[in-house]
C-alpha cells in the first residue's frame, strides 16, 4: 500500500511538471461551466459594459477572427438564413444579408427573441446588423463571419437596452457589449451550436487498422489493441492504444468532412482536432520507403485545426507504392460540414498519432501544437500502468480536462482553438 502511495505521489510530481511546460489536450467538451442558471433578479448591463469581461476575440469570449466570408467563398455554406417571424430584421441593404449567420448565432438569437417577448409582451427583438459583406465594420469584425449581430428592441426604447444586453447574456451569446446608446453588440464562437456544445474527435463509425490485420471501428477499441500510426519521422508503425481522451457513445455532433482527390479518402473530425498538413511543395512525395516527412519532427509539416484546413492543401494518406505501404500527401478536394449520430471518440496512442480511415491525424486538439500536446501527456504514458485503473467513463478524460484548465492560465489565447472546450453536454 505504501509503495502504491509513493508511486501516486511521484505521478503527481510528474503531472505538475508537465503542466508547467504546456497544455496538451484532447478535443472534447469541458470548460466545465455547465448550463447557465437564470438569476432570480436580472441586472441590466451598464453602458459600455461587456460580458465576459475580456476582449471579444479571445478564448474566454468569442475567439479569434478566422477570415472574412464572401458569397463566393467556400465558407459561405457555413451561413444560414434566419426567418424567425418573432425577429425584425432591418435589412437596410435590401439583400437579406442581416438574416445570414452561423448556426450558433442563429440559435442564440432565437432564444433571445423568446426572452424579449416574455420580458416585454408585445415587443420583439430587432436586428440592425448581421452578416456584413460591404466592409462597413472595423477590420477583422466578426460581422464578416456571420458571428455577430447588433440588436435593439422593436419599439427602440433605449431604456430597455441595458436589460436587453442582460437577456442576451442569459440566452448564451459568448460575448455581449452595450456598445452604443443605439444598439447592443453580441457575438458567438466560431462554430455552430452543435460543435461548440460538445467535443469528441472522430465519429464512432471511423475505422483504424490493426496490427493483426483488418480494421476495427474506433468505438470498439480496447486497451491492448495496436493500431496503425506514424512516428516522428513519418514512418508507419503500430502503436499501443492507451485510452479514450473523450468518449460519448450517444453523441450527435457536427464534423468537418475532409475529402482527398487521389487517393480518394474521407476523414471526419471535429473543428478543434489537429490534422497534419504537408508542405506547400508536396516534397513528401519523394520521401524514403515507409516515410513521408509527416512526423512530429519533419521539416515543413504542420498540424492545423480541422476548421482551418482548406481545399488545395495536402494531408497524409496511406497508399500502396512498389508493393509497400507508405504515407503520401494527397490534395484536399473538399471540406464540408456533416452531422453524425454515431457518437464521438478521441483515441490516444503511445505515439500520439493515428491513421483514421487511412488518413494520418494527431490524437490531440484545442491547442495548435502537436508536439506540446504530446509532451504534456508524457506523464500519462509513463504511468499508464497505474492510470489504467482509472479507466475513463463517458465524457472527457479527467487528465485532458485538468491540462486544459492549466493551459488557459499559461498560454496565449491565440494558441488555443476558439471553441476551447466549450460547455459540456448533459
Amino acid at each position: 500500500m505504501d509503495e502504491m502511495l509513493l508511486l501516486a505521489r511521484c505521478l503527481l510530481v510528474l503531472l505538475v511538471s508537465s503542466l508547467l511546460m504546456c497544455s496538451g489536450l484532447a478535443c472534447g467538451p469541458g470548460r466545465g461551466f455547465g448550463k447557465r442558471r437564470n438569476p432570480k433578479k436580472l441586472t441590466p448591463l451598464a453602458y459600455k459594459q461587456f460580458i465576459p469581461n475580456v476582449a471579444e476575440k479571445t478564448l474566454g469570449a468569442s475567439g479569434r477572427y478566422e477570415g472574412k466570408i464572401t458569397r463566393n467563398s467556400e465558407r459561405f455554406k457555413e451561413l444560414t438564413p434566419n426567418y424567425n417571424p418573432d425577429i425584425i430584421f432591418k435589412d437596410e441593404e435590401n439583400t437579406g444579408a442581416d438574416r445570414l449567420m452561423t448556426q450558433r448565432c442563429k440559435d442564440k438569437l432565437n432564444a433571445l427573441a423568446i426572452s424579449v417577448m416574455n420580458q416585454w409582451p408585445g415587443v420583439k427583438l430587432r436586428v440592425t446588423e448581421g452578416w456584413d459583406e460591404d466592409g462597413h465594420h472595423s477590420e477583422e469584425s466578426l460581422h464578416y463571419e456571420g458571428r455577430a449581430v447588433d440588436i435593439t428592441t422593436s419599439d427602440r426604447d433605449r431604456s430597455k437596452y441595458g436589460m436587453l444586453a442582460r437577456l442576451a447574456v442569459e440566452a448564451g451569446f459568448d460575448w455581449v457589449y452595450y456598445e452604443s446608446k443605439a444598439h447592443i453588440h453580441c457575438s458567438v464562437k466560431a462554430e455552430n451550436s452543435v460543435a461548440a456544445k460538445s467535443g469528441g474527435c472522430f465519429p464512432g463509425s471511423a475505422t483504424v487498422h490493426l496490427e493483426q490485420g483488418g480494421t476495427k471501428l474506433v468505438k470498439d477499441l480496447r486497451p491492448g489493441d495496436r493500431v496503425l500510426a506514424a512516428d516522428d519521422e513519418g514512418r508507419l508503425l503500430y502503436s499501443d492504444f492507451l485510452t479514450f481522451l473523450d468518449r460519448d457513445r450517444g453523441a450527435k455532433k457536427v464534423f468537418y468532412a475532409i475529402e482527398t482527390r487521389e487517393p480518394r479518402e474521407r476523414l471526419l473530425l471535429t473543428a478543434a482536432h489537429l490534422l497534419f498538413v504537408a508542405p506547400h511543395n508536396g516534397s513528401a512525395a519523394g520521401a524514403p520507403e515507409g516515410a513521408a516527412a509527416a512526423g512530429g519532427g519533419a521539416p515543413g509539416r504542420r498540424a492545423l485545426f480541422a476548421s482551418r484546413v482548406r481545399p488545395g492543401q495536402h494531408v497524409y494518406v496511406v497508399a500502396e507504392r512498389g508493393g509497400a505501404r507508405r504515407l503520401l500527401p494527397a490534395a484536399v478536394h473538399s471540406v464540408t460540414l456533416r452531422e453524425e449520430t454515431a457518437g464521438a471518440y478521441a483515441p490516444l496512442t503511445a505515439h500520439g498519432t493515428i491513421l483514421i480511415n487511412r488518413v494520418l491525424a494527431s490524437c490531440y486538439a484545442v491547442i495548435e501544437e502537436h508536439s506540446w500536446a504530446h509532451g504534456a501527456f508524457a506523464p500519462y504514458r509513463l504511468a499508464h500502468a497505474l492510470l489504467a485503473a482509472l479507466a475513463p467513463g463517458r465524457g472527457i478524460h479527467w487528465y485532458s480536462e485538468l491540462l486544459y484548465q492549466i493551459g488557459t492560465w499559461l498560454l496565449d489565447s491565440e494558441a488555443l482553438h476558439p471553441l476551447g472546450m466549450a460547455v459540456k453536454s448533459s
